[in-house]
């Protein structure tokens, strides 16, 4: 017997996030069966998918239970906050080490958790500087990767800049010591770099993601702040990604909140982007017209730091989507991840499965079955303040066409 649509999305999962109720029903068992609060919130937290824990710093997961968590998780963020702020003074005041690389460093990084377009940018300088004639390499941490083995970012970048060097490290300062001396690079970009100061750069670039510029106002756990929003102070250019999400007077507004968090920063520049769809890629290397997703019934999956903002993209395209599901950021696709998509796809009646490229580097399949798995390539697009960025990458670009076999240049403090 067939069954109809609200059968396959319960059967079947197409619905991303657990059922709130039947979370709280769980949880509610375990304060019945433990008496002990503390094991209560470990087995609480344990629970949580990545979309319950985000309904619940939101606010938009009601009742007692969540209320209880988020007073605790308050608390948890208030000491975190302190920390941060501890160690952040510790480096305005020269308490810490901070080192210098041999050649001239731009660092794009965020305030919040979670995807807020770093990717794309990295590959736009990157892009720009290769056009000049610069030897670049990117630099980061690599944080998810395993076994020697690139993180999904990395693999994603290596894809898009085939000649681009990456190299992983967790000291900043050796990484980029490195892409010097054995890459001969004369420029370093480092991808995530906002909260490592152990590592000096000459232009500091902050990404706000226009549908959550803030991280929900908390400091991490109670919200999606990394430290502060008056971290933003730090960098010299904000780009406020995906600002075609919301309209201009919103923009506006969160242009004029960063500047009252910050005004003794040395912000210079407020430049505005989008993640504009340029096509459907295979993991073959095959390219397909963005139309496919209005002419075939597409399941959609994520596993990012924001999935909702894919999710907006594939709507803003047109696609007749069947199903979508969530997974956790820097998620490692299991084969019983795949066999699960797969039957999954299979159950919503999808002709086509589309994901994003840091999955589809993870995934390394051209096809769920038979049905074809495509990602969709972005690339960075400037609506205002492209030549105020120009303007502040010059003199690093300048810097870095004058570096030779040795770097005889300061990087400032």
């Amino acid at each position: 017997m067939k069954q109809n649509k609200n059968d396959i999305e319960q059967n079947a999962h197409c619905i991303e996030a657990r059922s709130k109720n039947a979370v709280t029903r769980e949880l509610a068992k375990t304060v019945r069966s433990r008496f002990g609060f503390a094991a209560v919130l470990v087995e609480a937290f344990m629970r949580l998918d990545a979309e319950t824990f985000r309904s619940l710093v939101d606010g938009s997961w009601k009742g007692l239970f969540p209320a209880l968590l988020r007073g605790v998780l308050s608390l948890l963020s208030l000491v975190y906050g302190t920390v941060m702020h501890l160690r952040n003074s510790a480096y305005d005041r020269r308490w810490l080490r901070v080192g210098t690389a041999p050649i001239p460093v731009i660092s794009v990084g965020n305030v919040t958790l979670g995807g807020t377009g770093k990717t794309p940018l990295v590959a736009w300088i990157a892009s720009r500087a290769r056009a000049r004639g610069l030897r670049v390499a990117i630099v980061s941490r690599g944080f998810g990767a395993s076994h020697g083995a690139p993180n999904d970012e990395a693999a994603e970048l290596q894809l898009l800049l085939p000649d681009v060097p990456h190299v992983i490290n967790s000291d900043r300062v050796a990484g980029a010591t490195m892409a010097a001396e054995e890459f001969a690079s004369q420029l370093v970009i480092l991808d995530d770099g906002l909260q490592h100061r152990a590592i000096a750069r000459n232009l500091n670039l902050l990404v706000i993601d226009a549908t959550n510029p803030d991280g929900y106002g908390w400091i991490f756990p109670r919200g999606f702040l990394r430290e502060s929003i008056r971290g933003a102070s730090r960098a010299q250019v904000w780009i406020l990604s995906r600002a075609n999400s919301i309209d201009s007077e919103k923009r506006k507004r969160i242009q004029n909140h960063f500047f009252m968090a910050c005004p003794t920063g040395s912000c210079s520049a407020w430049v505005e982007a989008i993640h504009a769809p340029v096509s459907l890629r295979s993991w073959q290397g095959t390219s397909e017209s963005l139309g496919v997703l209005r002419r075939e019934k597409i399941a959609g999956f994520a596993g990012i730091g924001n999935p909702q903002a894919f999710r907006m993209t594939l709507e803003n395209e047109g696609a007749q989507l069947v199903g979508f599901r969530i997974f956790p950021d820097h998620h490692a696709f299991s084969a019983d991840d795949i066999s699960s998509l797969t039957s999954w796809a299979v159950a919503c009646g999808a002709s086509r499965v589309i994901c994003t490229l840091k999955d589809l580097v993870k995934i390394k399949a051209v096809r769920l079955g038979t049905i074809p798995l495509f990602a969709i390539e972005i690339r960075l697009e400037i609506l205002a303040g492209e030549s105020l960025l120009d303007a502040a990458l010059e003199p690093v670009l300048q810097l870095a066409a004058a570096v030779e076999s040795e770097a005889l240049f300061t990087v400032p403090e």
